[in-house]
Formats: C-alpha cells, sequence, structure tokens
C-alpha cells in the first residue's frame, strides 16, 4: 500500500512540473520591474516593449489574459522580440503612465522604444492571431529600421 501510495504521488508531483513548465514556456511572460528598469532593458538588448495598460475591473483586460496572452504561437513569439510589461492604469506607475501616453480606454496595448516612444497602438481586446499578426508586422519595422 505504501509503495502505491508512493507512485501515486510521485506521478501527481511529476504532472504538475510538466504541466507547469508548459505553461510557463506556453503564455505571454510580463517582465516584473518597474518602468525605468523594462526601458533600460529595451533599450539594452534593442527590444521594443510591449505594454498592456489594464484596469483590474475591464472585463475585456480580463479575457486578453485569459484568452489572448495564453496563446502558444503569440506567447513564443512575444516572449522571443519583445520586452513585455503589464500595468494595472490605477495603480502604481500605471497612472502616470497612462496619463504620459494619452490612454483614453482599457486595455490599451503599445508598442514602444527603448527611448519611450510608441511606435504603434491598439485600443480594446485583440485576439491572438491578430495580435500576433500586429506585433510581425511592428517587429520587422523595428528590424528593417536597424539596417
Amino acid at each position: 500500500m505504501k509503495i502505491l501510495h508512493l507512485i501515486i504521488t510521485f506521478y501527481f508531483l511529476t504532472s504538475i512540473s510538466v504541466f507547469a513548465q508548459t505553461e510557463q514556456v506556453s503564455r505571454v511572460r510580463f517582465l516584473e520591474a518597474d518602468w525605468a528598469s523594462a526601458l533600460s532593458k529595451a533599450k539594452q538588448e534593442d527590444k521594443l516593449i510591449f505594454l498592456d495598460i489594464y484596469a483590474s475591473w475591464c472585463g475585456p483586460c480580463k479575457k486578453l489574459k485569459r484568452t489572448t496572452f495564453a496563446n502558444e504561437k503569440l506567447g513564443t513569439f512575444f516572449n522571443e522580440h519583445f520586452i513585455c510589461v503589464a500595468v494595472d492604469g490605477e495603480k502604481g506607475e500605471g497612472p502616470k503612465l497612462a496619463r504620459h501616453y494619452s490612454v483614453r480606454g482599457y486595455p490599451t496595448l503599445l508598442f514602444i522604444d527603448g527611448l519611450g516612444n510608441v511606435v504603434h497602438q491598439e485600443v480594446g481586446y485583440i485576439r491572438a492571431k491578430q495580435l500576433h499578426r500586429i506585433g510581425d508586422n511592428v517587429f520587422g519595422k523595428h528590424v528593417n529600421r536597424k539596417k
């Protein structure tokens, strides 16, 4: 009986570990740092920042996180090509950033260079496929600018 219990426990722990690894790889990962650090990292790595400015009460923002940002293909692409940052527009640094970038609605999705300049902006809920297309276009322009 003890052996069966150990086998079940091992299987359970292994399953959780595999699921956690898959979950981490397959969704957009947002940097947990202040805005100055994000800008510095973007400048240092010569990447654009993908900034999601949201509100905790916003239905489309919640849906974006639950569906779009959980998409495996989108996550793989965005994690490789952008510094991803999510900020609550009503807490912490959020209100200052929302004013600075003239946010008029939630969610607002911004692509920003390492100097803090907006290179592209979208407002509202966007499906993963469409956001991937937009990100690919913005990234392509950024890469071509460097040539």
